[in-house]
């Protein structure tokens, strides 16, 4: 039999002490403390449906002296209760093979690392090549660039260490149920994020801290006999009869292997065109595109938690929306960072795009969110499989000329998007982007689709949180890269791509969203190689 019990819905208000877990637990179980041997919190989160009576809703696993399963029958419905294993990832070794060519693994995203993690941990020592920066190196270009708007091609909020995750809020909850994501969250708690986020409902990290365990996972890699290279740029493949030979790395350097993890980015627009002319099949894919909303973090949290927003309990409040109209597209928020920042995603010269970031604190005073529209490929005005890498392109460019040539970002308050009015002046807000705003109007780098469905959405959103609308809001644009426009076709079973060896992988290769899921995808590639060669 199973030796936890997990019980779920216990609940604490903002008064009580987590401490009173062990109470309420035995109270529930009708037990006496002394028999509960330990316990484990699985979940935690905030029911504030109430404004007047806030709650902790957790989730925890119970270790009992008495593993008796008559225990369940007097535990009142309303606390789910069930004996649970608990689960633990397993990585095979793989045998020995000096003949072996060691696998590479492209991008050091949360795809990236954790793909090389586990290849590292089966025995086969990859080589992870990124073409960015080691981080802090990385977060040099990222300031000069923000202070001065010079942009490093290769070293941004794109590319370098960690991927676009490490200038982000770190979110870390993903909608997909796959029982990786506690092996994935244990990694990284090892290598520097917080214990919460074990269990938090809602768990991000933050960039300051991804900063740091991004360049823990790449010293256990190393540790564990594998290979990371930076400022290494995949830029060609050898193939023959469809089974890949070797890479190519900064135009010149030939490396053998037969195993190649492709984990880039969705920005790795060159990378891309270079496996398109290689030959290997890609798909469009639907993406999401719109601007980026500032508020007043006091004000989301007054209408998130009510009075009982100053609690420190509570931290800065997030919210998730989405609006549904038959009219114009639906309108959602996405990447919702609480008490962060606006910053400048750009990778390519002459095109401008946003994202958004916070600290693990949330601190900042304000909170932002992208508000995005539904882009189909029926938009991107042509079949081929590149055209949705032209579409953002085409926005990027005129955001880009529209802020001034110089990486400000085009800038419309709230109010003056819905009168239809270019902005002159800013509200009492302001603004957290840098290099710094261009007030405007926003109708000129947006398609025409995506302004009327914000109009349509924005009056709705404000009654779901009072003062979403609000004059003094401020909208930013472009955000245009909140997932891929394509998908790298792989196969069902092997997971390689129409060219044997070549294994696309996470967000970049269309089939993840997030931290999160994107290392699960990782893992799930690393299996399939590891079991390739345990054969």
């Amino acid at each position: 039999m199973p030796h936890l019990l997990r019980l779920e819905e216990i609940k604490l208000t903002l008064q009580d002490d987590e401490s009173m877990l062990s109470d309420k637990i035995a109270k529930i179980l009708q037990i006496l403390k002394e028999g509960i041997v330990s316990y484990k919190i699985v979940k935690k989160s905030i029911d504030s449906r109430d404004k007047q009576n806030i709650l902790f809703i957790y989730s925890v696993d119970v270790d009992l002296k008495e593993r008796n399963v008559n225990i369940l029958k007097p535990n009142p419905v309303k606390h789910r209760a069930k004996w649970v294993e608990e689960y633990v990832y397993e990585i095979k070794q793989v045998p020995e093979n000096i003949e072996r060519k060691r696998p590479i693994v492209v991008g050091t995203g949360p795809a990236g690392l954790f793909a090389g993690l586990a290849l590292a941990k089966a025995g086969l020592r990859p080589i992870i090549i990124e073409r960015g920066k080691a981080v802090d190196e990385r977060i040099k270009d990222v300031e000069i660039f923000m202070k001065t708007g010079k942009l490093d091609t290769s070293s941004n909020i794109q590319f370098g260490e960690g991927g676009a995750g490490t200038f982000s809020d770190g979110k870390l909850y993903t909608m997909i149920n796959d029982p990786r994501s506690k092996y994935v969250f244990e990694e990284l708690v090892e290598a520097g994020a917080p214990e919460e986020i074990l269990y938090t409902a809602k768990a991000h990290v933050g960039t300051d801290k991804l900063r740091v365990l991004v360049k823990n996972l790449r010293e256990k890699i190393i540790s564990l006999g594998g290979e990371v290279r930076f400022e290494t740029c995949l830029t060609d493949l050898e193939i023959e009869n469809s089974v890949l030979k070797a890479i190519i790395v900064n135009g010149g350097e030939r490396i053998k292997t037969d195993i190649l993890v492709l984990a880039v980015g969705h920005s790795a627009r060159d990378t891309y065109q270079m496996i398109y002319d290689k030959g290997l099949q890609m798909t469009q894919k639907a993406f999401a595109m719109g601007v980026r909303i500032e508020h007043d973090a006091g004000m989301i949290n007054r209408s998130q938690f009510g009075d009982a927003c100053v609690d420190p309990k509570l931290g800065t409040a997030s919210y998730k929306l989405v609006t549904h109209s038959e009219q114009e597209r639906s309108v959602y928020s996405f990447c919702m960072c609480p008490g962060g920042h606006v910053v400048a995603a750009s990778s390519e010269e002459g095109r401008l795009c946003l994202n958004g970031m916070s600290e693990y604190l949330q601190d900042s005073g304000i909170s932002n969110s992208a508000l995005l529209v539904g882009v189909n490929p029926e938009d991107f005005g042509s079949s081929h499989p590149l055209a949705g890498v032209e579409f953002q392109r085409k926005w990027e460019e005129k955001a880009f000329k529209l802020g001034g040539s110089n990486y400000y970002a085009p800038a419309q308050l709230v109010g003056d998007f819905l009168k239809w009015v270019p902005s002159k002046w800013l509200g009492k807000l302001g603004s957290t982007y840098l290099p710094g705003i261009t007030l405007t109007s926003l109708d000129e780098c947006l398609p025409d689709f995506i302004t009327k469905a914000l109009r349509k959405a924005l009056p709705e959103l404000d009654r779901k949180i009072k003062g979403f609308a609000s004059n003094d809001a401020i909208l930013t644009a472009i955000e245009a890269r909140s997932s891929a426009v394509l998908r790298v076709v792989r196969d069902k079973e092997t997971l390689e791509s129409n060219i044997a060896g070549i294994y696309p992988v996470g967000e970049g290769a269309g089939y993840a969203g997030g931290i999160t899921s994107s290392a699960i995808d990782g893992l799930v590639i690393a299996e399939k190689i590891i079991e390739k060669y345990s054969k």
